[in-house]
């Protein structure tokens, strides 16, 4: 009996005193795609934070080709897996770069907005831009629905994730989609203002 309570004792605790978790919610482009790992903004954002000894654990449960439907229909069991305490939304691109609807993909940021703050979580949106051979009438509401949900639901909001880089072809990858490693700092300095105000005491 003693030992039962002492385990549940130590469960308690650990639960209690855990250091709080970013869960990274994404596709390819924060899940290091074409390049190392440990070169990626996900792993350069672990490393600011340990060197600041902030205490947080960041989990990178991005994978590359993933839509907002794959995102929602993932979230769930990541959730209760992990308990994150903010989750970076992270998503859409290749929503847009397949020209699917833009109204299933804001029903999936709904869904997803829902469910982790269901979970008692911060929501934190980062918005994506898509090439403009799509046509304006694809592009500009594609990229509005980022701060138009980021008002709704009242958001903190990375405006574009990879600001700077596309317009600069020697930081992408041949594909002209995914930055080279290069290019990694340069999301984590777009990330950090936003993401900075929550993590730090």
């Amino acid at each position: 009996m003693i030992r039962i309570i002492s385990l549940i004792a130590i469960l308690t605790y650990s639960t209690l005193y855990a250091d709080p978790k970013l869960l990274i919610w994404g596709d390819s482009l924060s899940a290091s795609y074409g390049i190392e790992e440990h070169l990626g903004w996900v792993s350069l954002l672990q490393e600011r934070i340990d060197s600041q000894n902030l205490q947080v654990e960041v989990i990178n449960g991005s994978v590359s080709g993933e839509t907002t439907t794959g995102g929602v229909s993932r979230l769930p069991s990541m959730l209760s897996a992990n308990q994150p305490d903010w989750v970076l939304i992270e998503l859409g691109g290749n929503d847009g770069l397949r020209g699917l609807p833009l109204s299933l993909m804001r029903e999936n940021f709904i869904s997803m907005i829902e469910m982790i703050k269901g979970a008692g979580a911060q929501p934190i949106l980062a918005g994506m831009q898509i090439p403009p051979n799509y046509g304006r009438r694809y592009t500009e509401p594609f990229f509005s629905q980022y701060s138009e949900l980021a008002a709704e639901y009242s958001l903190p909001l990375i405006p574009f994730l990879i600001d700077g880089i596309p317009q600069r072809p020697e930081l992408m990858q041949d594909d002209g989609i995914h930055p080279r490693a290069e290019a990694q700092g340069i999301i984590l300095e777009n990330v950090w203002p936003v993401l900075s105000p929550f993590i730090e005491p």
